[in-house]
């Protein structure tokens, strides 16, 4: 069965509009957010999206192809997922170009709608941060001990292998940043949230398009409106990892470059 729509073309149709619209809605979101509400509020009303912020985008752009292309490709080749009859057109290893477009896109996609969001300048100091990073790596342990004990089955292969994918990268930003992250749990939450939901619905789509089809032998069949619970996980995870980068890269660079200056307004033009 020759698909509805190729690889490239789903871009078109979902990523690529919604890249141009939240680019376009960022400038009105960030004048908003960055206008002072009163004088001697400017720490606190202001974004923050500034060369920092887009600086940070690149570097984790990189480190999310870097860390997806080899998992991606070796799923691929195991059978996990493969596409519909002339839904590629060129590959590049065992994936078509459109999945490396798609590892290209999802962090900025993500990026943009958290630039929607205020991130306050001032950084609190956190109660009790060791227990809190000792609590964090621990549950990313326990993430990636589940994962690989999944690998050993086939209907739970590709949930295991997004656990055991993914559990390195929690443990290493909870291990950071876990209490800065608490502290921003609500930013958090709607960032990651909102991005997953709407490359979750879009997900359905190809797959009921065929664009690409996953295995019934290495997925659970567990199902939330039509689409498979492992991809659900994927892109919240996924869209957790870039969240979560972004926010510990705006925190390692402001105490690197602002030192005792953080939090109290006087580095925001720089943002």
């Amino acid at each position: 069965m020759t698909t509805v729509l190729t690889y490239l073309q789903f871009h078109l149709a979902f990523l690529v509009p919604a890249v141009l619209a939240l680019t376009a809605t960022g400038f009105v979101s960030r004048s908003h957010i960055g206008a002072p509400r009163a004088v001697g509020d400017s720490a606190v009303a202001r974004s923050g999206y500034g060369r920092r912020y887009w600086t940070g985008v690149a570097v984790v752009t990189l480190v999310a192809l870097a860390y997806t292309v080899p998992w991606d490709n070796y799923l691929i080749a195991v059978g996990v997922w493969g596409y519909g009859e002339g839904a590629t057109l060129a590959t590049l290893g065992h994936a078509p170009v459109g999945e490396y477009l798609f590892i290209l896109v999802q962090p900025w996609l993500t990026a943009l709608w958290l630039s929607h969001l205020s991130i306050p300048s001032a950084w609190p100091r956190a109660d009790r941060p060791v227990v809190t990073r000792v609590a964090g790596v621990g549950l990313a342990a326990a993430i990636g001990v589940g994962g690989w004990a999944m690998l050993g089955t086939d209907a739970t292969l590709y949930l295991g292998a997004i656990a055991a994918w993914a559990a390195p990268v929690l443990a290493l930003q909870w291990a950071v940043g876990a209490p800065q992250l608490w502290a921003r749990r609500r930013l958090v939450a709607l960032a990651t949230l909102i991005p997953a939901l709407y490359l979750c619905v879009i997900d359905r789509v190809a797959i009921a398009m065929d664009i690409w089809i996953l295995s019934e032998r290495y997925t659970t069949g567990i199902e939330i409106a039509g689409l498979p619970v492992e991809e659900a996980v994927f892109f919240l995870v996924t869209n957790l990892f870039v969240v979560q980068g972004l926010v510990l890269f705006r925190w390692v660079i402001d105490r690197w470059v602002d030192g005792d200056s953080v939090g109290d307004g006087s580095a925001d033009a720089a943002r």
